[in-house]
């Protein structure tokens, strides 16, 4: 058994415990059986038609590939970053910007066995299904005779190796990672993936489109015979450990210090800079492996009388960061973050916006001036902006028959009664789909101009930098940027409801939702708050041991899974307890009454010590 560490430890110590607690178990006598049953060659295109109750239409297509471990399995993976990805995926252009579907996307799968690459199309229902199947097909054949560019593979390479470079420097998601590849049949099947990564070329991707993309190996999802089939033979997974018997790996690279994560030592840590422009500053410079350093940033803007009936507007605008600006476009946007090694993520809603970066301490600066460019320049590009109002209308329509958001919105409206138009306020699927097609690019910009500002917020910094340079330069990208409109923390106070019972039919659907709750007039440093945590956990917050899960889930077998959470502000009074369930429909009443149940048995009987 291989088991990847995901953390500093003492390893003779360890691994002296591990012959303490398993050297006397026995080694197995069985072996594990040969799978001699293999997926037989495809004979021709299949399409396969299912219709029942939803809210969004979907054109998909699969092709059979080889296992991740096989040398060419690299070749499809960056085909389908080539074909899938947005926005300079060949589908995204064919579809997305075209409005033939809200949005597209492709995806593989690195397994032990040959597996499937799949594409994957979006459609609302006001939009044609069948024009949408046949550009999504259209443009993967075309492939036959635009074959992939040297740009588009380099494209793909280099966001794909950067995704992994900077996986590598977080140990946690190493330990996950190379699990998977352990599953696949080596650990080291990861770093060989990387190195096929680095060398694949522009016409090994061809090759490989052209071998596995045929008519007659995919599944658009009954069956078309055609006179003369064009098969496509999947090959078996190679001999692993032959293939990683001499693998030579890529130099150490740089160890972070011994950290030492108490509450003190980070205070101490952290250096507090002065700042003119209002946004407060707090670095952690540290040694870090590969020179990692994460930033959070938080603007605020806004207060209730300034937000009000802005919602939309802010939401919209806060969306529009990435997508452009005056002297960038999208696309150009995500290759420099990609050539500069670097994870970013900005946004804003209705009351701040936020970003985050993950990089690396030679392109923090560089990363951090494209990201004050982002936050302070964005163009809002009409196509993009239209895209994304269609994007977030599918994601509306698409909760319109799932129970969890059905139940989730009715209940956030009862527990949280505030007017209409109050930043607040928990609209209807109806009302926040009128306001998105209602909204326009102009009330964005207008918002962005009104709100958008560095005079209140905060800026975190951890990791391998210079705290005295990026101080500097953030005051030298912000300290200019003040908040054209005044600030005031919405407090969202305590709400003492009617006890209500609702219920919603979802036809045709097999799993059903359960929510139950109440508003609390408490705050985290109010006396009983220490016992309600603990409460809360032995009733519902401990997962498979606690009273709800042993009862409802695993004794009785009613919900498929059922925990209670406790959520209290430290800022407010006004905490909420809730308790969420998924479950069969016809188990509703016996669910909700043995609920009701173990609720009174805690209230009457208490817990054992």
């Amino acid at each position: 058994m291989q088991s990847p560490g995901v953390t500093k430890f003492d390893e003779p110590k360890t691994l002296d415990l591990i012959s303490q607690a398993f050297g006397s178990v026995p080694r197995p006598t069985r072996k594990l059986p040969d799978f001699y049953t293999a997926e037989p060659t495809q004979d021709g295109e299949r399409l396969v038609t299912l219709r029942r109750t939803g809210d969004l239409q979907y054109a998909a297509v699969s092709y059979h590939v080889p296992a991740g471990s096989d040398p060419e399995y690299t070749a499809v993976e960056l085909l389908v970053h080539i074909l899938g990805d947005a926005p300079g995926g060949r589908l995204y252009k064919a579809l997305v910007e075209t409005k033939k579907a809200s949005r597209v996307f492709g995806r593989d799968f690195l397994l032990h066995d040959p597996g499937v690459a799949q594409f994957v199309a979006e459609v609302r229902q006001e939009t044609s299904l069948d024009a949408a199947r046949e550009t999504l097909l259209s443009a993967i054949d075309d492939l036959a005779k635009n074959p992939p560019t040297k740009d588009e593979v380099d494209r793909a390479r280099t966001r794909m190796l950067t995704r992994m470079e900077l996986s590598l420097n977080a140990s946690d998601r190493v330990g996950l990672q190379l699990s998977e590849w352990i599953g696949m049949g080596d650990w080291r099947l990861m770093f060989l993936h990387r190195d096929r990564l680095r060398k694949v070329t522009a016409e090994d991707v061809q090759r490989a489109a052209a071998r596995y993309l045929k008519a007659s190996n995919r599944t658009v999802g009954l069956f078309i015979p055609t006179p003369t089939p064009d098969r496509a033979e999947i090959p078996a997974a190679p001999d692993v450990a032959a293939m990683v018997k001499d693998y030579k790996g890529d130099a150490m690279a740089s160890a972070g210090e011994a950290f030492d994560p108490s509450p003190a030592n980070i205070d101490a840590r952290t250096v507090r800079p002065a700042s003119s422009s209002g946004l407060k500053l707090a670095l952690l410079p540290k040694k870090t492996r590969g020179g990692r350093v994460v930033v959070s940033l938080t603007l605020r803007f806004g207060d209730d009388k300034s937000l009000m009936n802005r919602s939309t507007a802010a939401q919209l605008a806060g969306a529009m960061l990435m997508r452009g600006t005056t002297t960038h476009t999208r696309q150009q946007i995500q290759d420099e973050f990609d050539r500069l090694g670097a994870r970013v993520g900005a946004g804003g809603g209705v009351t701040a916006a936020n970003a985050s970066i993950e990089t690396t301490r030679d392109n923090l600066p560089a990363v951090l001036r494209l990201l004050a460019e982002v936050l302070r320049e964005p163009s809002f590009p009409a196509t993009e902006f239209e895209q994304v109002k269609q994007q977030r209308l599918a994601g509306l329509e698409q909760q319109r028959s799932d129970p969890q958001a059905i139940a989730a919105i009715a209940f956030q409206r009862h527990l949280r009664p505030y007017a209409k138009g109050d930043v607040r306020y928990i609209p209807t699927l109806d009302e926040s789909a009128a306001d998105l097609r209602a909204a326009t690019i102009d009330e964005a910009k207008k918002f962005f101009a009104e709100f958008y500002g560095a005079s209140e917020g905060e800026m975190a910094v951890v990791g391998d930098f210079d705290a005295t340079e990026i101080a500097s330069l953030t005051a030298q990208l912000f300290g200019s940027w003040k908040s054209p409109a005044a600030y005031a923390r919405i407090v969202d106070t305590f709400k003492d409801v009617s006890p209500i019972n609702q219920s919603f039919e979802t036809p045709d659907k097999a799993n059903a939702s359960f929510l139950a709750g109440l508003n609390l007039n408490l705050r985290d440093d109010d006396a009983d708050y220490p016992a309600l945590v603990l409460g809360n956990y032995m009733l519902g917050g401990g997962f498979l041991n606690s009273r709800l899960a042993v009862r409802i889930r695993q004794k009785e077998g009613i919900s498929y899974g059922i925990g209670s959470q406790l959520q209290v502000s430290s800022l407010e009074r006004n905490g909420l307890f809730m308790t969420r369930a998924i479950y069969a429909p016809e188990n509703g009443p016996r669910l909700e009454a043995a609920f009701k149940e173990e609720i009174a048995r805690a209230l009457e009987d208490g817990f054992t010590d």
